[in-house]
């Protein structure tokens, strides 16, 4: 299934066709009594403006995930090294959604981080202010227009994506069909804008925008209709492209789109945990506060960026605004938030203390005995990122049947069937992540993965069942057997208990390092698993000795307690065998081959 035909997409598209059906029914009638309505082709420049505005959005979309898909395995690699350092943490945000074109995603991601305990949320707002800095990448790209080439982008793109069987050219192919696609939309969108150049109500609007008001909140409206700052930017250079938007206004309306952005923060954070609205506060007081303090000084940031910005002295006019301008808004957008980001990263921890006390920690009522801690929607357009949260929510899987296995035993000695019923419920837990991560995954499987991405979601599954197989073995198995030897009354003896034990403990620790290897990508631990398995068959072997010298010896009971303790080593064994089946899943196949 594409991504573009994914239900977060077509959300995306939603409010982008409202948008533009507005704008003509409610621009004709404006037009129409100035008198001037028939001097124009309004129906054409619909069509270009509007043709050319979907062909821009569309070929971000694909730029974008031709660039997550490319750059997915490093994602993970840098986001698994994320630092503490504020600094850093703003340089990696910014990294990131220049990758992802997604502050949203950004957020989404630093909500995981702190839910997992990695960070906390004064540390996690650095990424977030540097997220603002990585929005700014996009324009910058628009700002060269080279629409000459647009086309022979989207060819060679075509041509990389579907004549090569490399998977990592087809992402690149994808990367820069989009772009081409992006520039193609522009110069779409540029045709379209040509009569606007000398019709009066139109000059008189943009005159208008330079008022920092107007324009912010034109900025800002636009921007959460179609939740992407970089086609309000980007529709802003292509205006100035056509010498119809002045600096001022361009820089007033990208202000606006910073405020805009947060509407996606905060739809992100509907219904989601307090740490991923606390998130969104931030993200909102960050922009927010940036713009008032900087609304004042748009004429000094537009000269500062006229003589930061490369200059065409030999062009007057229209002409000289046309060649300026788009370079100069693109510049002015990064100024600001990277001048905003430097500002304010000194306060990190007043953000986050100003977040909390907005908003404060609710006593939620438990309506489910468990819920997932790391699956979220948001991230199934960028499947690498996706599966490491599904890895993450197979340690909290994980966590529960470690649980289990830790108190069975414990739980037979006590004599109490309470505590065996106890041990039986965490399997309900056990049972219930394992369908959240299926459903997950199921999901996942219907965006567009690569052929590694696809192999890593089949492998994590396998994982997933295998866990919830240990959780329906000790419960099924372990705890019935418990009951039964508790109503019979049945009793090991000691040197039994001890063989049995020392399986037992082999085993817990078995089932511990399989799990490390997979959340922490640990194949030494992985391979320690598959190098027990002559100690485990030994200790089998060991406390099946023990069994055959009762039966020989005739004690009372003795074929009572041989069928209990059999049954407790046929369950431990079977254990192991899924552990180490976890196991092999985690060591690439020539190591495999070599560990066997």
């Amino acid at each position: 299934m594409s991504p573009y035909n994914s239900p977060s997409h077509k959300l995306v598209r939603i409010p982008i066709i409202f948008f533009s059906l507005s704008i003509l029914f409610f621009s004709y009638p404006i037009f129409a009594a100035t008198g001037d309505v028939d001097q124009l082709d309004w129906f054409t420049m619909g069509i270009e403006l509007f043709g050319g505005l979907a062909l821009f959005l569309f070929g971000m979309e694909q730029m974008s995930e031709g660039l997550k898909a490319a750059s997915g395995e490093s994602l993970k690699t840098l986001l698994a090294s994320v630092t503490k350092n504020r600094i850093l943490g703003a340089i990696t945000g910014a990294f990131i959604t220049a990758i992802l074109n997604s502050s949203s995603v950004t957020t989404v991601l630093v909500v995981g981080f702190i839910t997992a305990g990695i960070m906390t949320m004064a540390q996690s707002v650095g990424i977030i202010m540097g997220a603002n800095i990585g929005s700014t990448f996009t324009a910058q790209i628009i700002a060269f227009n080279i629409t000459q080439y647009a086309l022979l982008m989207v060819a060679v793109g075509f041509a990389m994506l579907f004549i090569s069987n490399v998977e990592k050219t087809r992402h690149y192919g994808a990367m820069i069909m989009g772009l081409g696609l992006v520039f193609f939309g522009m110069g779409v969108m540029s045709e379209g804008m040509v009569p606007l150049r000398t019709y009066e109500p139109f000059i008189e609007l943009m005159v208008r925008m330079e008022k920092p008001l107007l324009g912010i909140l034109v900025g800002a409206v636009f921007t959460g209709l179609v939740q992407s700052s970089a086609a309000t930017t980007g529709i802003a250079i292509v205006m100035a492209s056509e010498g119809l938007m002045s600096l001022p206004a361009g820089i007033a309306l990208a202000f606006g789109a910073n405020i805009g952005t947060c509407v996606t923060a905060i739809l992100a954070a509907i219904g989601k945990p307090t740490e991923a609205k606390r998130a969104a506060a931030v993200h909102i007081l960050f922009n927010v506060i940036g713009v008032m303090i900087w609304v004042a000084f748009i004429p000094e940031l537009a000269r500062f960026v006229e003589w930061l910005s490369p200059t065409s002295p030999d062009l007057t006019g229209t002409a000289k605004l046309a060649a300026e301008v788009p370079r100069q808004i693109a510049n002015a957008h990064t100024v600001f938030n990277v001048a905003n980001t430097i500002i304010f990263l000194g306060f990190t921890t007043q953000f986050a203390k100003l977040a909390t006390r907005l908003v404060p920690e609710k006593v939620v009522p438990v309506t489910k005995i468990i819920e997932p801690k790391y699956l979220d929607n948001e991230l199934l357009i960028t499947p690498s990122l996706a599966l490491e949260r599904v890895q993450m929510e197979i340690g909290h899987l994980g966590e529960i049947t470690q649980d289990m296995l830790d108190k069975i035993r414990p739980a037979f000695l006590s004599g109490k069937p309470e505590e065996l019923n106890n041990v039986a419920k965490l399997d309900d837990k056990a049972d219930i992540l394992h369908d959240e991560i299926m459903a997950y995954l199921n999901k996942l499987q219907k965006e567009e993965l690569t052929e590694d991405q696809n192999d890593s979601l089949l492998r994590l599954l396998r994982i997933s069942e295998d866990l919830e197989r240990v959780g329906d073995i000790i419960e099924t198995d372990l705890v019935d057997t418990g009951h039964e030897a508790m109503r019979e009354d049945i009793a090991s003896t000691e040197t039994t208990r001890h063989a049995m034990k020392a399986l037992y403990e082999a085993v817990k620790l078995s089932l511990a390092e399989a799990i490390q290897g997979i959340v922490k990508n640990d194949e030494l631990a992985s391979q320690q698993v598959i190098h027990m398995k002559k100690d485990i068959k030994h200790l089998v072997d060991e406390a099946l000795e023990f069994q055959a010298v009762r039966v020989k010896l005739q004690e009372p009971d003795a074929m009572k307690i041989v069928r209990f303790e059999g049954e407790v080593i046929d369950a431990l064994n079977r254990i192991y065998s899924l552990a180490k089946r976890i196991a092999k899943l985690n060591i690439p196949e020539p190591l495999l081959q070599e560990t066997a």
